[in-house]
C-alpha cells in the first residue's frame, strides 16, 4: 500500500475491540481518521465469523500447505454494503465479504477504502462473540472499533501485499468470464460444505455436480457440473456453515475447466470463494489482463474515468462512456487500466463492476506486466513486420548479437507465435509480448 501506514494501533479493552485502520480514500479524497460507519451488526456472530474466515484464508497457503501470520483484508464502504477482500497467501483463493446495510443497524454506511489488521488477539475476540450478542461496529475514527467485553490487545500494524494490486485486476477479469452454473438450497449447501475436505487435505478434484441432496465430485463432467481443482481450497467456508441459507456455483460460460468461484448467501450478507485453475497458480500470475493493457493510450483513457468514479457498489458503464466522450472500446480499456491497478473488481452474481479505491500509480501497468512492456518496446522500435502469407507477421526478438525471428499468425483465436511461451502451453495465461506487439501495430496503421 506504499505509504498508507496505519492511523493507529488495533486495541481491545473491556469496552471495545478496535482494528487499526490506515488512512482512508474517499470521494472527496484522502482522509487521514476515515469514518465509514458507526452502529450495531444484526448478526453479530455472523460478522466475527465472516471476518475470522477471511483472516484463516488470508493466512494459509493451500498448495503445500503452510499457515502464516498474514491477516489483512482490504475493506471497502460502498453507501449500501460494507466490503472486505483479502487473497490466500499462496494467491490462488480471493475471498470477498459483503455486509449489506440491512444488517447494520444504528447509523449509515459512508463511502472509502482502507486496509485492516486481524491479529491474534483480534481473532481471540471476535471467536467469542455469541449469536445473541450486543455487538457495536465503529469504522472510522479511531479504527474498526467492535465492541465486545473481551480481552486486551495491541496490534501491529502490516501493509497490504503488494502482489494484491495485479491479482486484483486479474480476478475481475477472469470472473467476468463466469457464469451462474447451478444453485443450491440451504439443505444442500449445507450438506456440501459439510463434506468439504479439510484445509490441511491433499488437492481433490473433480467435477462439483449438483444432487437431489447438494453436491457430490464426480469424475466426468454433466449437465451444469463445474470442474473445481483443490476442493479443499473450500474449506475456510465451513466456518459460516450455520449461517448458510444457500450457495452459488460459477463456471465458465463454455462448461470448460478454468478459473471458478462459489459464493454462499447469509442474512444481510454474502461470502464469495474464487479459486485459480489449478491450486498451484496464483491470482498475481495471470495474465488475463494483458491484450486490454497493451495500447499506449489506456493510461489516458483510465486517467479520464478515474475522475468519474464515486464508490459505486455497481458501476455504471453505459454513464461512464457518456460522461468521458470515449469509445466503448476505450472505455473498457481504460477500465482494464483501472482494475490493474486494483481500483476496479468484479461482482459476479450482479454482472457489473464495483468501485475500489487505492492508491493512483500510473506507471504500475507497465511494472506488473512485463508483456505489456516488451510489447510497447517492439512495437515502438518497428521490430514488427507482415509476413508473405496474409494475416502472418514476423517479429524480432532475442538480442542483437543473437537476433531471433517469431512467426505470429493473427486469427478468431486471438493470435499464435512460434515463441516457447505459446509452445510450452502458457496460452491460457494471455498472449504473448510478440502477438501483442503485433496488435500494437495493426491498431496504429488501422
Amino acid at each position: 500500500m506504499g505509504d498508507r501506514g496505519f492511523a493507529s494501533a488495533s486495541t481491545a479493552t473491556a469496552n471495545g475491540l478496535a482494528l487499526a485502520l490506515a488512512p482512508g480514500l474517499a470521494p472527496n479524497g484522502p482522509d487521514p481518521r476515515p469514518s465509514f460507519f458507526h452502529g450495531f451488526a444484526t448478526e453479530p456472530q455472523l460478522v466475527a465469523r465472516g471476518l475470522l474466515t477471511l483472516a484463516d484464508l488470508t493466512a494459509t497457503r493451500y498448495f503445500k500447505y503452510t499457515p502464516t501470520t498474514q491477516r489483512d483484508p482490504v475493506l471497502t464502504a460502498h453507501g449500501d454494503r460494507l466490503r472486505a477482500e483479502v487473497f490466500s497467501a499462496c494467491n490462488s483463493v480471493y475471498a470477498r465479504l459483503d455486509l449489506l446495510a440491512s444488517g447494520l443497524d444504528g447509523g449509515e454506511v459512508s463511502h472509502g477504502t482502507t486496509n485492516v489488521d486481524l491479529g491474534l488477539a483480534t481473532r481471540q475476540a471476535l471467536a467469542a462473540v455469541g449469536r445473541a450478542e450486543l455487538f457495536h461496529l465503529d469504522v472510522g475514527t479511531e479504527g474498526l472499533e467492535l465492541s465486545t467485553p473481551r480481552t486486551t490487545a495491541v496490534e501491529r500494524p502490516v501493509e497490504m501485499p503488494a502482489r494484491w494490486i495485479p491479482a486484483f485486476g486479474n480476478v475481475a477479469e477472469l470472473h467476468r468470464g463466469l457464469r451462474l452454473a447451478f444453485e443450491l438450497d440451504r439443505a444442500g449447501a449445507r450438506a456440501l460444505l459439510g463434506s468439504l475436505p479439510a484445509t490441511t487435505a491433499s488437492g481433490t478434484s473433480g467435477w462439483l455436480t449438483p444432487t437431489p441432496s447438494g453436491a457430490r465430485l464426480a469424475p466426468r463432467r454433466t449437465g451444469s457440473a463445474v470442474h473445481v481443482q483443490g476442493l479443499h481450497r473450500l474449506a475456510a467456508l465451513k466456518r459460516l456453515l450455520l449461517h448458510v441459507q444457500g450457495l452459488a456455483v460459477y463456471g465458465q460460460a463454455d462448461g470448460e475447466p478454468g478459473p471458478t468461484a462459489v459464493e454462499v448467501s447469509l442474512p444481510h450478507a454474502s461470502l464469495l470463494l474464487g479459486l485459480t485453475v489449478e491450486s498451484w497458480r496464483g491470482f498475481s500470475g495471470e495474465g488475463s489482463l494483458v491484450s486490454a493493457l497493451a495500447p499506449a493510450d489506456v493510461a489516458e483513457h483510465a486517467a479520464l474515468l478515474s475522475a468519474l468514479l464515486a464508490f459505486e457498489p455497481v458501476i455504471d458503464v453505459d454513464r461512464l462512456q457518456r460522461e468521458s466522450g470515449l469509445s466503448r472500446a476505450q472505455t473498457e480499456s481504460g477500465i482494464a487500466v483501472l482494475a490493474a491497478s486494483g481500483r476496479v473488481g468484479w461482482d459476479v452474481r450482479s454482472g457489473a463492476h464495483f468501485h475500489r479505491e487505492l492508491p493512483d500509480d500510473p506507471e504500475r501497468v507497465t511494472r506488473d506486466h512485463p508483456r505489456v512492456r516488451t510489447a510497447r518496446r517492439l512495437a515502438a522500435e518497428r521490430r514488427v513486420a507482415p509476413a508473405e502469407a496474409a494475416g502472418e507477421w514476423l517479429v524480432e526478438g532475442g538480442s542483437e548479437a543473437e537476433p531471433v525471428r517469431y512467426l505470429v499468425r493473427i486469427g478468431d483465436d486471438g493470435g499464435r507465435c512460434s515463441c516457447t511461451w505459446q509452445l510450452g502451453g502458457s496460452r491460457d495465461r494471455g498472449p504473448c509480448a510478440h502477438v501483442l506487439a503485433v496488435r500494437i501495430l495493426m491498431e496504429e496503421t488501422a
